[in-house]
């Protein structure tokens, strides 16, 4: 039988996508670390986490965005992991393995985005990391967790396509678009496990004639809103971040 992995793109070999995504990384992080002691972190107060700053200066709206970015990996990474610990009776071996490397990859994605954010991450001085609510999936079967992840990848697809054009510094530019290219063969392949041969559909492919179509883009409030079960009892804002 042909593996579902190979009618998807081949993607950067793992240790090649660590090199790349470290050296990224590094960049990115000494562009964060040239902020001045002036600069607004994101912060939690009470229930309330706020990404962004009142800041318009670069370095600050990107660490705004980063954060943004690398909430939606951590909820990503804790998904999988939650799936991976407890794995439906009825998923094949194949795609068990799937789910380890879907989990490895955004494992991956998440540290490379803390160390580029360093102390400016939203949770450093945090004393446990933020939990996640996944009570509202089902995790129990093949077709909930397929249709899970397919739900959480296809959104970070549209996170990326609708703020990655709000980066303003060129190296995160591209550290973040390695993440978005890897993140929609996430997004592939789960639609293919479930409808084999689909790739993409309407619902997140924008018809915009030959060669022109693009993934759906989502402004971070969009996200956010469609995520907010998944942070509760915390409530995420996105009011500080910029929509243009």
């Amino acid at each position: 039988m042909t593996s579902p992995f190979s009618q998807v793109p081949a993607g950067l070999p793992r240790r090649a996508f660590l090199r790349v995504a470290g050296a990224s990384a590094a960049t990115a992080g000494l562009v964060l670390a040239g902020c001045g002691k002036t600069d607004t972190p994101p912060v939690v107060n009470s229930n309330i986490l706020y990404l962004g700053s009142t800041s318009t200066s670069a370095a600050d709206v990107d660490a705004g965005l980063l954060n943004y970015f690398f909430l939606l990996k951590q909820l990503e990474a804790a998904f999988y992991q939650r799936v991976v610990d407890a794995l439906p009776t009825d998923l094949p071996p194949a795609e068990r393995a799937f789910f380890s490397d879907l989990r490895d990859h955004e494992l991956v994605h998440r540290e490379t985005l803390r160390y580029a954010l360093g102390n400016r991450a939203y949770d450093a001085a945090a004393a446990q990391p933020l939990p996640f609510d996944f009570s509202s999936l089902t995790l129990t079967t093949r077709a909930g967790v397929l249709a899970a992840a397919q739900q959480l990848e296809d959104l970070g697809v549209a996170a990326y396509a609708g703020a990655l054009r709000l980066v303003r510094t060129p190296d995160l530019v591209a550290l973040v678009a390695k993440m978005s290219s890897v993140e929609a063969r996430h997004a592939a392949l789960l639609r293919d496990l479930r409808t084999p041969g689909s790739f993409a559909g309407d619902d997140v492919v924008v018809n915009a004639g030959v060669l022109q179509s693009v993934s759906l883009a989502k402004t971070p409030a969009q996200v956010i809103a469609e995520a907010k079960a998944f942070f509760l009892p915390i409530v995420v804002s996105t009011d500080l971040l910029p929509t243009a």
